[in-house]
């Protein structure tokens, strides 16, 4: 859980400085703010960390991603190759853009996968959505030759990577953005949040005017602004974003923590032939979230989830018959149950998600265990939590 698990002092001291004032509002009231900008800090902070030239932070993961499509020119009837695996969230933004949500095959680093996304291709395909699922990288090297070769844009949901490298870069600006989100299960927390990065200028002017109703914010007069383009309400507070500050700055303890713990973890139950790892392009670069592994198939893995369960084993995720992070589940999208019709709907009248076939993804999902890392564990905790899952393994593979 990381970041909430870590609250304290500091994030009291930053909802204070809002709560003196009383200016919630990120923009305007220059003298009765008294010198507090927490969205401001916050995006410069997330800048900093990540290496991003822009940072740009709004209301939460979501809003960053309906953020990133507009302002890297994705809109109505475009397709975008998305990834099975990833909370709804990202699918539901490319339909809210008005674009068409195209899935592609993952591969065992649980990412999409290069040879996937070629595969679905068409005359149509603007953009490549790779969301960094779990704390850890995709294939970028040949995810990039494969969206520079057929000339589509590679953007990133980044909301489950924040810290996660991938050659000393921060995973976000391999392609024109990426997104983080800042919500109560996240790596850090801001309650409700989320932030756009990217190094590219032309996007990043576009991103505050999408975010705020196309608002310029040239000058202390919110009325008399400008409003070059439309947009939406995406703003993020300045009570999340001060809740937000403080945690961006535990940044490094958090990862430094869940690291080792994470390797601790992992060390313990390699010893069991019948289990295979994640594939980490570069391991250095793992944010540690996520301790994920394969059995050799579902039968086995749907016993050692039950004896996980029986065990007392925290923190587990199957993620296959998740209702929020795996296709095979999504009936609300299979089925087009919605409040209102849908752009995609009228575009593209034919489209069936009910038929989505991914046979390489599914076989991966049903295979796959993940366990979460905690931050907050004392060493007795840690070893506690590591025995009952090795007793329970003991019981089904051994």
């Amino acid at each position: 859980m990381a970041g909430i698990e870590l609250f304290g002092p500091e994030e009291r001291k930053e909802v204070n400085d809002v709560m003196e004032t009383g200016i919630l509002f990120r923009y305007n009231f220059d003298e009765e703010r008294k010198g507090h900008w927490k969205a401001r800090e916050f995006e410069a902070q997330i800048a900093e960390f990540t290496g991003a030239k822009y940072c740009l932070t709004c209301s939460s993961g979501s809003a960053a991603v309906s953020i990133m499509l507009a302002s890297a020119g994705v809109g109505a009837g475009d397709e975008v190759i998305v990834p099975p695996f990833t909370f709804i969230a990202t699918i539901e933004a490319v339909l809210w853009a008005g674009a068409i949500p195209v899935f592609a095959e993952i591969d065992d680093t649980l990412n999409l996968s290069p040879e996937g996304i070629e595969a679905v291709i068409t005359e149509k395909t603007k953009a490549v959505c790779l969301v960094h699922m779990c704390g850890s990288m995709a294939r970028l090297d040949a995810i990039l030759e494969v969206c520079n070769r057929h000339h589509i844009l590679l953007l990133e949901d980044t909301a489950q990577a924040l810290g996660t490298y991938y050659r000393d870069r921060h995973v976000g600006l391999f392609g024109k953005a990426g997104t983080f989100s800042f919500d109560f299960f996240k790596i850090i927390t801001a309650g409700e949040g989320g932030a756009v990065i990217t190094n590219d200028k032309d996007v990043a002017d576009k991103m505050p005017l999408v975010s705020d109703h196309g608002h310029d914010h040239i000058g202390n007069n919110r009325g008399a602004e400008q409003h070059p383009v439309l947009g939406f309400n995406y703003r993020i507070g300045e009570m999340n974003a001060a809740v937000g500050l403080a945690q961006a700055r535990k940044l490094p303890q958090i990862l430094k923590i869940q690291k080792e713990n994470k390797k601790r973890m992992k060390a313990a139950i390699a010893r069991f032939e019948q289990i295979t790892f994640r594939h980490i392009p570069d391991p250095q670069g793992d944010a540690a979230t996520f301790l994920n592994f394969f059995l050799p198939d579902e039968k086995t893995a749907r016993k050692v989830v039950e004896a996980f369960n029986d065990a007392g084993v925290t923190g587990l995720q199957y993620w296959y018959d998740n209702n929020f992070h795996y296709i095979k589940n999504w009936y609300h999208l299979k089925d087009f149950s919605v409040a209102a019709k849908l752009p995609v709907q009228v575009i593209d009248p034919e489209r069936n998600y009910s038929e989505v076939n991914l046979p390489k993804s599914d076989d991966i999902m049903s295979r796959l265990i993940s366990l979460v890392i905690n931050v907050g564990w004392t060493d007795d905790e840690l070893a506690n939590h590591i025995d009952k899952i090795t007793t329970a393994l003991d019981k089904v593979l051994v």
